[in-house]
């Protein structure tokens, strides 16, 4: 039997040839995979939400007068006369009843996102000495959402969802079903007035709601 000596030059050769090869095996698979993109931060959504509106501001410009696209759409007006009333009748007065609920259902979340309760600099109300103010101030407001935010937003989803009733009238075309809905969301958006804007009021808005004789619209 031959017996083959391999030198230490040889083994240190071989070594480095092999080494190189399995360098150039990693390089073509570092190559290959493309690196892997950075995971995105959560709820990085959250810092793209600027508020141009205060809650005031909201109500006035928005939600308000959008409101008015439920309230006027169907109107009975007795008198001793009569009674007359106003109802959508054409595919664009329903769209705009349809137009004015959406909007509302939407303006929900709106109320929701954290924002300032009025500008900065609101005047208030000049009063007498001893005399209560009749509605919260900003700061008021915005101490008793942030004490349970919870419950403001569940006052802003009652907006949503008799809104979203009222999307279904509209499409059932009922004009006696608007009426109904219109006092549901009159009376969410009041629950949410007597809480965080006027609440000294709740008692004497409560005793003029028991004085009110219920009107039920005309049947057809």
């Amino acid at each position: 039997m031959t017996t083959t000596r391999v030198s230490g030059t040889m083994v240190r050769r071989l070594l480095v040839v092999v080494g190189g090869i399995w360098s150039a095996v990693l390089l073509q698979q570092c190559a290959t995979q493309p690196a892997a993109a950075p995971e995105p931060a959560k709820n990085a959504w959250v810092a793209d939400v600027k508020p141009t509106l205060t809650i005031r501001e909201l109500m006035t410009h928005f939600i308000d007068p959008t409101a008015d696209f439920v309230f006027d759409a169907v109107v009975y007006d007795s008198s001793t006369t009569g009674t007359n009333h106003t109802v959508p009748v054409s595919d664009d007065d329903w769209a705009k009843v349809e137009r004015g609920a959406w909007q509302l259902a939407e303006s929900a979340n709106l109320l929701m996102i954290p924002r300032q309760a009025e500008p900065p600099n609101t005047p208030g109300v000049a009063l007498r000495p001893g005399e209560r103010a009749p509605e919260l101030s900003g700061a008021e407001i915005e101490a008793k959402i942030d004490a349970d935010r919870a419950k403001w937003n569940r006052h802003a989803d009652a907006l949503r969802v008799a809104s979203l009733k009222a999307i279904e009238i509209v499409k059932a075309r009922n004009p006696d079903g608007i009426f109904d809905a219109g006092t549901e969301i009159d009376r969410a958006c009041e629950s949410c007035h007597l809480e965080y804007w006027y609440p000294g009021d709740r008692a004497a808005v409560v005793a003029d709601q028991e004085k009110k004789v219920t009107f039920d619209p005309p049947k057809k």
